[in-house]
């Protein structure tokens, strides 16, 4: 059964989402921004879009019996959105928007609608950049270069490792932000989330599915860098980091993904849902 909304019930809507695109607006400038310009979060673009998508699959379903509750959502989401907008803490305003959205529905829809969308409403947060991550990437950096080191040691590559630096017989690289694997973990969590949420199966099966995405994308990175300082060992640094760094960041993050769907064929997430796909 397919929602209904009266004329009056859509004007309300049209102002009301006028209203919040209006107050967004700053925030939105942000997040455009940050997803044109951060490397860890250049898939934030794609968020939306397909958040846009699994609701409108789900809308169907959705039954319209508007909730005055939502009126304390809305209200909280809109304090803590000025108070963050005023300090320029857009991190928090962007997650004070998601809540403002999930009042939008509440309030509108009902509880009813806000049960059945909550997944693409709480997807939204994947399309926002985490403030800690340069944090994360320098530990990250070091333990994928000691790692891949002790690979190609098997080998029999000679390596040393002094923090940052990888240290080869005919060259040295350094193992940067971009080599540390945080890209690769952000965006994998980000299809694990999807993945998780279209095929059936118990909630330990997911709950396994979600847990091993942090040792596959990082353990898929280290073999990649591995490989790189293979191929710059053999063929020079020039070789490693212009044509195979590029793309075999690509091949390795596909194999990561891959090994996640077997993952969740072994643990019995193996159907995808019929009613929304």
């Amino acid at each position: 059964m397919r929602v209904t909304v009266g004329r009056a019930g859509w004007w309300q809507a049209a102002v009301m989402g006028a209203l919040f695109l209006i107050i967004a607006s700053p925030t939105l400038r942000w997040l455009v921004n940050e997803w044109w310009t951060n490397d860890y979060y250049s898939h934030g673009l794609l968020v939306p879009p397909i958040a846009a998508f699994f609701a409108w699959r789900l809308w169907p379903g959705v039954h319209r019996r508007p909730s005055n509750a939502g009126i304390i959502a809305l209200g909280a989401g809109l304090a803590l959105y000025l108070g963050a907008l005023v300090d320029r803490a857009y991190f928090i305003a962007s997650f004070a928007l998601i809540i403002l959205l999930a009042g939008l529905v509440w309030f509108l829809l009902g509880t009813q609608a806000l049960r059945r969308l909550a997944f693409p409403l709480g997807f939204l947060v994947f399309m926002v950049p985490l403030p800690f991550i340069e944090e994360v990437t320098l530990p990250l950096a070091q333990f994928t270069g000691v790692s891949s080191s002790y690979l190609i040691r098997l080998f029999g590559v000679k390596a040393s490792v002094s923090g940052l630096q990888v240290s080869l017989p005919n060259t040295d690289l350094v193992v940067g932000a971009q080599c540390s694997g945080v890209r690769s973990i952000i965006a994998l969590f980000t299809l694990t989330a999807i993945a998780i949420y279209m095929l059936r199966g118990p909630l330990w099966a997911k709950l396994i599915l979600a847990l091993a995405t942090i040792p596959i994308a990082v353990l898929g990175n280290v073999f990649r860098v591995a490989s790189l300082l293979l191929v710059a060992n053999v063929w020079g640094a020039d070789a490693g980091f212009t044509f195979y760094h590029d793309y075999s960041g690509i091949v390795f993050f596909l194999t990561a993904f891959g090994a996640l769907l077997f993952v969740s064929q072994v643990v019995g997430c193996r159907e995808i849902r019929d009613d929304i796909w």
